[in-house]
């Protein structure tokens, strides 16, 4: 059908190289790098491609190359952004952190690690006010989110929201590893806000789920003896890799935590961690990509928060019908933090209200989450 005479044509999206490897298939297939987007790719040793190829209006962000090289391709019209020195991240990054990046140097305990590193930095620049730093981490961040939704184009991803305090070895904290195993195993992605705690615990048992059932009742044990980041994030998290290293390969998960909260370190257990510097960006960008629903564990500011953040474009339906929202344990959002009354009164009388949920045990959060994930089709 061709395009209406009134309706302009969309531009073709240019181009992201990621990889030395895709910087090599551009090169062989289309013999120009004109538009492309060169992301966080060393080309020190491709010197003479990019020397003799087109780079009209390619942009390069954080991509090493030789002198000659720059100078050329600035000379035809490309836009080169230098790596920055010195800093404990690459804020041009193509893809989310790893778990073993972000704890790279555990051994030397915690503060060595290229995540306490990047909190330090964080800190002290936002202290100082320096607007270089400020534009930093907004290129960062942003580089962060296309790297997610990246990784998560066609997935299910149903977030899991609770609090950070929940103990590793408690009822509570297997509860919310098996809810993430069963939402993996349901063919979900699990998304959580990747901290410790009842986060911690969804991206364990997402880890889990390609084994056998026995395996995460065995896990839990070595984490108990570890069974909070306080006092010691080093002793907690050398606890989970080691959970890892006996049985690795384990599913996939998307952690999103913050330097904001720069006490609380990542988990281990997601496969693919969006960490941010800000906040907001952080959870909203959460809530929005849990495309199939939010099961909310019991927690207190940050989870109530979160509640909130999610029913409000839900009572708009600013993403088109209302995304299934489930509540865990009806004393806790009934009477200790009363956010179901209020959440109910919202969602009377309109579309909402077909899709909350009130349980009282996380055991019966997947079969509340998929009838009203059947009542929105």
């Amino acid at each position: 059908m061709p395009t209406p005479p009134d309706r302009p044509r969309r531009a073709a999206r240019a181009q992201e190289i990621e990889s030395l490897a895709e910087f090599d298939r551009a090169v062989a297939e289309h013999g120009s790098l004109a538009r492309c987007r060169v992301q966080a790719v060393d080309l020190t040793g491709r010197t003479d491609a990019l020397l003799r190829l087109d780079t009209t209006d390619a942009v390069f962000l954080g991509s090493p190359m030789a002198p000659e090289a720059a100078a050329r391709v600035r000379a035809s019209g490309a836009l080169v952004f230098p790596p920055v020195p010195g800093l404990p991240f690459d804020p041009y990054r193509g893809c989310p952190y790893t778990p073993d990046e972000l704890f790279a140097s555990l051994e030397e305990g915690y503060e060595a690690t290229p995540d306490a590193r990047a909190y330090g930095w964080f800190r002290r620049t936002t202290d100082d006010g320096d607007v270089f730093a400020s534009m930093l981490r907004a290129i960062h961040d942003d580089a962060v989110s296309d790297a997610l939704d990246e990784v998560l184009d066609g997935c299910r991803v149903v977030g899991v929201m609770g609090g950070h305090a929940m103990a590793r070895g408690t009822v509570e904290y297997a509860g919310a590893a098996r809810l993430g195993r069963s939402l993996a195993r349901a063919g979900y992605t699990v998304a959580t806000g990747g901290g410790p705690g009842a986060m911690e615990a969804a991206n364990l048992g997402a880890y889990a789920a390609p084994f056998a059932d026995t395996m995460l009742d065995e896990a839990l044990v070595p984490l108990a003896k570890a069974p909070s980041f306080r006092p010691s994030v080093t002793e907690w998290a050398r606890a989970a890799f080691e959970v890892r290293a006996r049985w690795p390969e384990g599913g996939a998960s998307i952690g999103i935590p913050t330097w904001f909260y720069g006490h609380e370190p990542p988990n281990a257990f997601a496969a693919h961690i969006a960490k941010y510097f800000a906040n907001a960006v952080r959870e909203d960008g959460l809530l929005a990509r849990s495309t199939a629903g939010v099961v909310f564990l019991p927690g207190a500011a940050g989870t109530v928060q979160e509640i909130f953040d999610n029913a409000t474009p839900n009572y708009y339906e600013s993403y088109g019908e209302p995304r299934p929202m489930v509540l865990v344990d009806r004393d806790h959002w009934t009477r200790e933090l009363p956010a179901w009354p209020l959440l109910r009164s919202l969602a009377r009388g309109r579309e909402l209200e077909s899709r909350i949920a009130l349980v009282d045990r996380i055991e019966e959060a997947p079969e509340a989450l998929a009838r009203l994930v059947a009542g929105s089709r």
